[in-house]
């Protein structure tokens, strides 16, 4: 069994690899609970106050459309935690899809408020070559909500298995149902995996309350991410084993800047 946070997880080798295996055919895969509510709910409210920071910052949000944004979150407590970043649940998937080192390049939450719409529906990432060929997962994207998803808050979408598919023929075949743009509505303590090469979108947020989806991006170790980055303290990088250290890719700096300018604003393909 896989030790997670506050408790254990009856994940086995075999739900790992059905979890893998939904990765590769899908292009998503969901584990129930794997996170302790107490800390989501640690994560809820010191982004709450983060967000509020943000929005008084020229340049602190990155615009995903209307009424949606994007933030990098900083590595300080409770956001830098070896637990969640590199829970063993997360990289033993991780390990039986990439099968060779990868790297961790993105910590930040995509938040959808209210007024926000349907965005047009996309990719996180161009395919490696083209998308005539068909290549093995090179990048995920970990998911975990701070508050519960549910129809009326903006439920991620996504149709199964477009990322094995030329964009067109996805589109094609979303647009005429037959693959469903499929909602996600997740509980606290939930996370999912998913392939930013499959088709999907960000639905309407129609409550007053925003909707934090936190993202964790690993990648192998080869590609090129220059629209995400990460900045850790040295005191912090250097208290990690060296197995993390070689895993994040990351600037080292003496000090964490008080503010943060995104630059990751173009996100669609």
């Amino acid at each position: 069994m896989v030790q997670s946070i506050g408790r254990v997880n009856k994940y086995t080798d075999t739900d790992l690899n059905r979890f893998a295996e939904d990765l590769n055919r899908d292009g998503i895969c969901v584990i129930r609970g794997l996170f302790d509510k107490e800390l989501i709910s640690e994560w809820a409210k010191a982004f709450e106050n983060l967000f509020r920071e943000r929005q008084n910052q020229l340049g602190g949000l990155a615009p995903r459309e209307i009424a949606r944004y994007y933030l990098t979150l900083p590595w300080v407590s409770p956001f830098a935690n070896v637990e969640v970043f590199a829970n063993p649940v997360i990289m033993g998937v991780l390990e039986r899809v990439f099968f060779q080192e990868y790297v961790m390049v993105q910590l930040g939450v995509d938040l959808p408020v209210q007024g926000s719409d349907y965005q047009e529906i996309h990719r996180d990432y161009r395919p490696l070559f083209s998308d005539q060929i068909v290549t093995p997962l090179y990048a995920l994207a970990v998911n975990f909500p701070l508050v519960e998803v549910t129809a009326e808050n903006g439920p991620f979408q996504m149709a199964r298995g477009t990322h094995i598919l030329p964009r067109e023929e996805g589109l094609r075949k979303i647009a005429t149902g037959e693959i469903p743009m499929e909602s996600f509505h997740m509980q606290l303590g939930d996370a999912m995996i998913r392939t930013p090469l499959a088709l999907h979108r960000g639905s309407p947020n129609r409550t007053n309350q925003p909707r934090p989806m936190v993202v964790m991006g690993y990648a192998m170790h080869w590609l090129h991410t220059p629209k995400v980055d990460l900045t850790l303290q040295r005191d912090y990088y250097e208290s990690l084993p060296e197995k993390l250290r070689q895993m994040i890719r990351c600037q080292v700096v003496e000090q964490l800047p008080k503010e943060k300018v995104e630059t990751y604003v173009n996100f669609k393909y």
